[in-house]
C-alpha cells in the first residue's frame, strides 16, 4: 500500500504556525511582489476571496474581515517541509518526497505489525504535534488512488485526516465521487478528448478496456487508468526530474541600468544551477529572456530572448552563471525600464553519464564538481547565499521582489529567530 501524506493549506498552515491566534480566522499567501493570492485557508475562501486573485481589487474586502495577509516565504516554507519529511521517514522507512508539500510513504510490509489506517492517523498526530501542520492521508494500492484518497480526508472530516481505499468497492465508490478533471494525470487538453468519447467519470475511464486506452491515448493515459484500477506504474522518481528549470521574477523597481540587471540575472542563474545539481542533473542549454512591464503603456515595450549551447553538459553555478551574463550583454538595451527577468535551463540529462567534448576548454571539470558541491553543503548549514557570486550582490537591491509582509526565518536564520516577551 501506498500513503500520500499531504499538508493542507501547506503555506498558510506554516504562517499559523508561527503566529499566534490566527486558528479558525482567514489567512492569506501574496505571491511575487504581493501581487496576487497564491494560498488561502478555507475561512478565507468563505468570504469570498479565491486564488489568483490581484490583491488590490480586493483591498477592501481584505480589510473589512480582518484577513491575515504574508508574502511568500520559501525559504521558511522550504525549511518546514523537510521538518515534516523527516518527521515522516521517522516512522516510515520509504518516504518519497514529491512537492513541497506532498510525500509519497510505502507501507509495504507494515500490515504485517499495524493496523495500516490506524498507524497512519498516527503519524498524523505526530506531524500535528512536532510542527503544528495539519496534513491529509490517502492510503490506497497505487500513487493515483492515495491522492484521491487524500483529497476525500481532507474535505470530509469524518475520515479523521486518513482515507483508506483498501477494497474494490471503496476504489469504484471513490471513482464515482470524484470529478474527472481532479484526477492525477488527466490535464486541460485530454478533459475534452475523454468527455468527447463519452468519459464524463473516473470510474467510466476505469471501466473502460485496456486496448481502447492504448488505441487512443498515448502511454501516460495508460499509465492512469492502470493506477484508477489499482495497478502501481508510475514512477514520480523521474517526474521529480525536470526536464527543464526557470528561474525568474518581477522586479520590485524598475531596472534600467545593465549592473542591477546582471546581478538578477547572476542570482537566477545561480539559483537555477543549485536546483540542477539538486536532482543530479546537468543541463546542455542557457536561455535568458527579459521584458518590459505589459500593463504601462506609457513606457516602451521591450523583450527578448537568446538562448546558447555548452559544450559541455554542466550544473555548474559559474560556468552556467558565466553563458547568462553574456546574454544579458547581448541583448539589453540602455534606456529601457525592465520589469522582469529569468533563466532557463534545458537540454536536461541524468549527471552520471555526460557526453565530453574533445575542444573543452574547462580542464579542471573534476575539482570544480566538487567546488559546487562543498558550496553547496556550506550554504544548506550556513544559510543559503552564505557564500555566492561577487556578480550577485549583496543586500537588499532595487529589483529584488516586494515582500512587505514576509515572516522571518525563523528556523533556518540565526539572525531572524523568533523571540518572546514573557
Amino acid at each position: 500500500m501506498i500513503a500520500l501524506v499531504d499538508c493542507n493549506s501547506f503555506f498558510c498552515s506554516v504562517e499559523k504556525a508561527f503566529h499566534a491566534g490566527l486558528n479558525g480566522k482567514p489567512v492569506c499567501v501574496l505571491s511575487s511582489n504581493d501581487g496576487c493570492i497564491i494560498a488561502l485557508t478555507p475561512e478565507a475562501k468563505a468570504i469570498g476571496l479565491h486564488r489568483g486573485d490581484p490583491i488590490y481589487k480586493v483591498r477592501d474586502l481584505v480589510k473589512y474581515n480582518n484577513v491575515a495577509i504574508f508574502s511568500t516565504n520559501m525559504y521558511l516554507y522550504a525549511a518546514m517541509s523537510r521538518r515534516v519529511t523527516n518527521i515522516l521517514r521517522s516512522f516510515v522507512n520509504h518516504v518519497e518526497n514529491y512537492s513541497i508539500d506532498e510525500s509519497f510513504c510505502f507501507l509495504d510490509g507494515y500490515d504485517k505489525q499495524y493496523d495500516q489506517e490506524d498507524y497512519m492517523r498516527m503519524v498524523v498526530e505526530k506531524v500535528k504535534l512536532y510542527t503544528d501542520i495539519p496534513v491529509s492521508v490517502g492510503v490506497a494500492q497505487s500513487r493515483t488512488l492515495a491522492k484521491m484518497g487524500s483529497k476525500f480526508a481532507k474535505n470530509y472530516k469524518g475520515y479523521n485526516s486518513v482515507c483508506m481505499i483498501d477494497t474494490d468497492e471503496k476504489r469504484r465508490k471513490a471513482l464515482s465521487m470524484m470529478e474527472l478533471s481532479d484526477v492525477w494525470g488527466i490535464g486541460r487538453r485530454t478533459l475534452p478528448k475523454l468527455e468527447y468519447y463519452g468519459v464524463h467519470t473516473p470510474l467510466e475511464l476505469a471501466d473502460k478496456k485496456e486496448s481502447w486506452i492504448k488505441s487512443r491515448f498515448s502511454l501516460p493515459m495508460v499509465q492512469t487508468w492502470k493506477e484508477l484500477n489499482g495497478i502501481s506504474c508510475i514512477d514520480t522518481s523521474e517526474i521529480a526530474g525536470k526536464q527543464s528549470i526557470c528561474t525568474s521574477r518581477s522586479f520590485g523597481e524598475k531596472v534600467t541600468d545593465i549592473s542591477s540587471l546582471r546581478a538578477a540575472v547572476a542570482n537566477f542563474a545561480a539559483g537555477s544551477a543549485n536546483k540542477l545539481r539538486g536532482q543530479h542533473s546537468v543541463a546542455s542549454a542557457v536561455t535568458v529572456f527579459i521584458m518590459t512591464s505589459r500593463f504601462r503603456e506609457d513606457l516602451r515595450p521591450y523583450s527578448n530572448s537568446l538562448t546558447v549551447t555548452l559544450s559541455v553538459p554542466t550544473s555548474d553555478t559559474i560556468e552556467i552563471t558565466k553563458a547568462a551574463l553574456q546574454i544579458v550583454d547581448d541583448i539589453y538595451i540602455k534606456g529601457i525600464c525592465y520589469k522582469k527577468a529569468g533563466v532557463v535551463l534545458s537540454d536536461i540529462t541524468n549527471d552520471t553519464a555526460i557526453q565530453q567534448n574533445l575542444f573543452d576548454d574547462i580542464q579542471n571539470r573534476p575539482q570544480r564538481f566538487k567546488l559546487m558541491n562543498t558550496i553547496d553543503k556550506l550554504n544548506h548549514r550556513y544559510g543559503i547565499k552564505s557564500i555566492r557570486l561577487a556578480v550577485e550582490g549583496e543586500g537588499k537591491q532595487n529589483w529584488h521582489s516586494k515582500s512587505e509582509h514576509r515572516s522571518g526565518n525563523y528556523i533556518s536564520d540565526i539572525n531572524e529567530i523568533m523571540t518572546i516577551q514573557i
